[in-house]
């Protein structure tokens, strides 16, 4: 994931919190608690304490934080003219929301059909949408009818979901984390002012980097993710610059907001919590054979992000459903995919909390 950054002066990069940004990685912990280990207890509770109404419509729309994390948790950065900044409280952003235009709105809140596309730009071509929602379930399809038929409609019905949760159990979770995620931006502001951007890069990840093209022409930032893509910080239609926002919620999650047209985001994890005890030798083994080879890598980053049947893994990657069977029953033996059964259909995705662990049961496999 590229950032071409050329010319761009540092004033113009800016590290702040986003309650917004920090409510949807909230929302995707509650949903996905096996990408989030150190978060059990917090999504235990919160979900046992969610009255049924505000349940059922967290259900309803969950796919705008599951499949995708959804541009609209980041409105500063598609508003014209807009200086990139969250704001200071919820509300401030929700009403930042309210002033996207209505393409951006709907083509945002579309990204898990037409992720795909996200790269290219431009207005949601409705039937492609559709015919994309209807493959991911009923659910999905009936919100794109909904969002193409009143997209003001959804987004007041959004906006009341997201007051809700500030209601129910957002307004207390931020005013616990936000003290240590504003402490993190003001850190990382006064290191860029003292030692500069790549130092400062490298504190907020190791898989972030300051870097140059190869004609030594375009100074960029440099996310090392499995999903490509590239955009600018030079915009003049949104501003330029980059926005840095720290979560305490977004571990192990660092994602990039790159929609042409929009301000760059990196939304970026501050600390991690203790992984679990480590598995056997032999898991182990069967575990990084099953991830040698580049194809079920390349499944892997699929099935993190929803489940799929064996069909649509075979037309996404282009070989037949028999190579896909047999992939999958590697990662299975290896325990890395979990399958459920929809009416005819059987779908697989990856247990996330399994993958995070391997890296930790390494290490202390090797030195036990």
């Amino acid at each position: 994931m590229i950032i071409d950054i050329t010319g761009l002066p540092p004033e113009r990069i800016v590290f702040q919190p986003s309650p917004l940004a920090e409510l949807g990685v909230a929302l995707h912990a509650l949903a996905e608690p096996g990408h989030h280990p150190g978060l059990h207890g917090w999504a235990t509770a919160t979900t046992a304490a969610l009255k049924p109404d505000l349940a059922d419509r967290l259900h309803e729309a969950n796919f705008l934080w599951t499949t995708t994390f959804s541009d609209i948790f980041m409105p500063y950065a598609g508003i014209r003219g807009g200086d990139g900044s969250p704001g200071a409280t919820l509300g401030e952003e929700l009403d930042m929301l309210d002033r996207l235009d209505e393409d951006r709105f709907v083509t945002a809140a579309l990204e898990f059909t037409c992720s795909a596309q996200y790269a290219l730009g431009g207005p949601v071509r409705p039937d492609r949408a559709l015919e994309l929602a209807a493959n991911r379930g009923p659910k999905q399809l009936d919100f794109t009818r909904r969002m193409l038929a009143d997209p003001a409609g959804v987004r007041a019905w959004l906006r009341r979901l997201f007051e809700d949760c500030d209601q129910a159990f957002f307004a207390d979770t931020w005013r616990r984390v936000v003290p240590g995620l504003a402490a993190d931006a003001r850190h990382k502001t006064e290191l860029l002012r003292r030692k500069g951007l790549s130092e400062t890069l490298r504190a907020v990840s190791p898989a972030v980097t300051l870097g140059l093209s190869e004609d030594g022409t375009q100074r960029r930032v440099e996310v090392d993710k499995l999903a490509g893509g590239r955009t600018t910080a030079a915009d003049p239609a949104v501003g330029a610059g980059v926005t840095f926002v720290p979560s305490s919620f977004g571990w192990p999650h660092l994602m990039v907001l790159h929609a042409p047209g929009w301000r760059p985001v990196v939304h970026y994890p501050v600390g991690a919590p203790e992984l679990p005890s480590p598995a056997s030798v032999e898991l182990i083994q069967l575990r990084m054979d099953a991830l040698a080879h580049p194809m079920r890598m390349r499944m892997c980053r699929q099935l993190a992000r929803a489940a799929y049947t064996t069909g649509e893994l075979a037309e996404t990657y282009g070989i037949t459903p028999p190579e896909v069977s047999r992939h999958l029953a590697v990662l299975k033996k290896a325990s890395l995919v979990t399958t459920r059964r929809r009416g005819r259909y059987v779908l697989h995705q990856l247990d996330v909390a399994a993958v995070a662990r391997i890296g930790s049961d390494f290490l202390e496999t090797v030195l036990r």
